[in-house]
């Protein structure tokens, strides 16, 4: 295949303990450590594989948000990734828009194969594969833990409810990657000097002439209710006892 192309949120790093500004607006990110959320950052690591085992000849980034998208754009170049495009707006994106973003970047590139996180560990909604690829009118591969590449074809290992899933489709398509994929390589300091010469494309989003399609607006936002402590009780009456008073039996 010619080109493979991956998408990269900036959220809130994940080891980061996420705090709700005082007058409930939103998430606080003022002096927060930001990262590529980590289920994009392994969609990455498997198209970086996929390059380096001689199944693609170019691996591109994209990302869709303000400016300070491009630290997490040039991470993905330091991991090995060829060239990265950023959608720019200022604006909250939501799954549909981000999958009618990603439909036109697709009508530029004609990639392949399109490989994205499962979910963003910020809103956790799980759907811009799924949407990008009815939109596309392209196979869909969703939660995947292994990705094989042969000639126009993919075989997927699906994690579903049940256990494994294994389903082959044709490419080009969407894949959407799970957490038992891979684990992302190590970025090393000679690879984030050689990103800096990596080409970094910026695009407005009013230039794609995206349709929005906000349907939910985000009124207020709070942090969730601290855990009661505990009780102990001295026997299983006790518990009964305690279990009617709360009302939960």
């Amino acid at each position: 295949m010619d080109k493979i192309l991956v998408g990269l949120k900036r959220v809130v790093d994940y080891n980061v303990r996420v705090r709700v500004r005082s007058d409930g607006s939103g998430v606080e990110t003022d002096g927060v450590k930001m990262s590529i959320n980590p289920f994009d950052e392994i969609a990455l690591e498997e198209a970086l594989r996929i390059k380096e085992r001689g199944d693609a000849n170019e691996v591109i980034v994209v990302s869709i948000g303000s400016g300070d998208s491009q630290q997490q754009l040039r991470t993905g170049l330091a991991m090995g990734a060829d060239r990265a495009i950023l959608v720019e707006t200022s604006d909250r994106v939501d799954a549909l828009t981000g999958a009618r973003i990603f439909h036109k970047l697709i009508d530029r590139e004609n990639p392949d194969l399109v490989i994205l996180g499962k979910q963003a560990i910020d809103d956790d909604n799980s759907q811009t594969g799924q949407m990008l690829a009815a939109i596309w009118e392209r196979p869909q591969a969703t939660f995947a833990s292994t990705l094989v590449i042969d000639g126009s074809k993919a075989t997927v290992t699906r994690e579903v409810d049940v256990g494994l899933e294994i389903i082959e489709i044709d490419l080009p398509a969407v894949v959407t990657v799970d957490l038992r994929m891979n684990d992302p390589r190590y970025v090393k300091l000679p690879d984030i000097m050689k990103a800096k010469k990596k080409p970094l494309e910026q695009i407005p989003l009013a230039e794609l002439n995206i349709e929005k399609a906000v349907a939910i607006s985000q009124v207020k936002f709070e942090p969730p209710t601290e855990r009661a402590k505990g009780v102990m009780v001295e026997d299983v009456a006790g518990l009964v006892a305690t279990l009617k008073d709360k009302g939960l039996i």
